[in-house]
């Protein structure tokens, strides 16, 4: 299967000198990978300098599988991950743009319902959830806090 994703890690330097470590990538509309969006976030997060503990990528991860499969559901495409690690490190800022004017919306919370239920779990594990409308669709930005994998 051809890799569906156009690919873009780049650390940036900031003014204060520090180093942001970011990643983007964008899907073709009609070939998602939910793994290659986690992968994404593992690949960014393991270059960070002060690597989180394990249960922060894990947190990452389903939020990042959540967005994108939300993006990818109610969007046409294409969609586009962005990841932003900050220059501490300490929280990383998930970002999922797709083509859809459509703004997500909290169902009911119904534990009998399959399905619906992705929107809670990311506003349980972020510190913060923004949609952001664009002119051609939207942004869904969720800050997912970065425990340090030596506890400090």
């Amino acid at each position: 299967m051809e890799n569906s994703l156009k690919y873009q890690a780049r650390d940036i330097r900031t003014a204060d000198h520090s180093t942001r470590s970011c990643l983007t990538r964008t899907w073709d509309p009609t070939v998602p990978d939910i793994a290659e969006a986690r992968r994404a976030v593992i690949d960014l997060l393991e270059r960070l300098d002060q690597p989180p503990c394990g249960r922060s990528v894990q947190d990452a991860c389903l939020v990042v599988s959540e967005l994108v499969t939300n993006a990818v559901r109610h969007a046409p495409g294409p969609c586009t991950l962005e990841l932003d690690a900050g220059p501490d490190g300490r929280a990383l800022r998930i970002t999922v743009r797709d083509t859809s004017r459509r703004l997500p919306r909290l169902q009911p919370r119904d534990p009998a319902r399959i399905g619906g239920h992705g929107l809670h779990l990311v506003r349980s594990l972020s510190l913060r959830l923004e949609v952001t409308p664009r002119a051609r669709g939207k942004d869904v930005t969720a800050t997912v806090p970065l425990e340090p994998a030596d506890g400090r």
